[in-house]
């Protein structure tokens, strides 16, 4: 069982800067991607950002070049640094981190989401 805590989240203004951070606890094995999504009421989650074990990056078209995912130097950390934030940024922000067990089984969790609302 592996738990998720964002925290970060807040009212920002447009222009403006968060970083989100999430923290992974229990028993971890193995973790291939950590990814951040985001969610507007009514409305499909989609895909923000991922950071590979291998350190690659990948983004969703709308945020790159404002947000940045990064690992802490602990290894169950994972942040993502939005900058430039627009009113559209606006959404829950959730952390998913997947992995495999020892035995190669596929698992995943997700955390509880954190609100970001970017506003004047």
């Amino acid at each position: 069982q592996v738990q998720l805590q964002e925290s970060g989240g807040g009212l920002v203004q447009p222009g403006g800067s968060l970083r989100l951070s999430c923290a992974a606890s229990g028993t971890i094995y193995n973790i291939q991607n950590m990814e951040w999504y985001r969610q507007i009421p009514g409305k499909q989650r989609l895909f923000v950002a991922r950071l590979a074990v291998g350190g690659g990056t990948d983004y969703a078209d709308s945020v790159k070049g404002r947000f940045t995912i990064s690992r802490g130097n602990a290894k169950n950390l994972v942040y993502l640094q939005m900058n430039k934030l627009k009113s559209e940024d606006t959404a829950v922000y959730y952390c998913h981190v997947a992995g495999l067990t020892a035995g190669w089984a596929g698992w995943d969790s997700w955390g509880q989401g954190t609100q970001v609302t970017v506003s004047s």
